[in-house]
């Protein structure tokens, strides 16, 4: 004969633990508590590409946008790169006339920017500045022109 204490549940019924429930996920996937880091950088850099393409629609239609946690490790760099000092913040390929599988493209490093921003509007400010930068020299333009 078997004691209370040493009998098990069923097989197919588990036991509630401190009787807290299911463990899932704690915050709604529709709060913004949700979002990651990598998920609002992308924001920011499609809600300057979108006002950009607004104004620039024919100059931008066949120019790539991407972006990369982190800058490749090369001992140097070309004169296509965006630094701060010695980091790179951004890069602009320009991509091959006459070549439709090289198309023009600018990669945003998403670390070294965060890293400089002191809040969310800082960050928002140097993602647009930096963009703008890159276009601006991909068209020949001043980026005074695009803001």
């Amino acid at each position: 004969m078997t004691s209370p204490a040493n009998r098990r549940p069923p097989s197919g019924r588990r036991r509630d633990r401190h009787g807290r429930g299911l463990r899932g996920r704690l915050v709604p996937a529709t709060v913004p508590l949700a979002r990651t880091k990598a998920e609002i950088f992308d924001d920011l850099v499609l809600d300057t590409v979108e006002t950009l393409e607004h104004r620039f629609a024919k100059e931008l239609a066949g120019v790539e946008f991407a972006v990369e946690d982190v800058p490749p490790e090369l001992n140097v760099y070309d004169t296509d790169v965006l630094e701060d000092g010695e980091v790179p913040l951004a890069r602009l390929l320009p991509g091959r006339p006459g070549r439709a599988d090289m198309a023009p493209r600018i990669v945003l490093y998403r670390r070294p920017l965060e890293f400089r921003a002191m809040d969310h509007d800082d960050l928002a400010d140097l993602v647009h500045d930096v963009i703008i930068e890159q276009v601006a020299n991909l068209l020949g333009l001043d980026p005074d022109e695009l803001s």
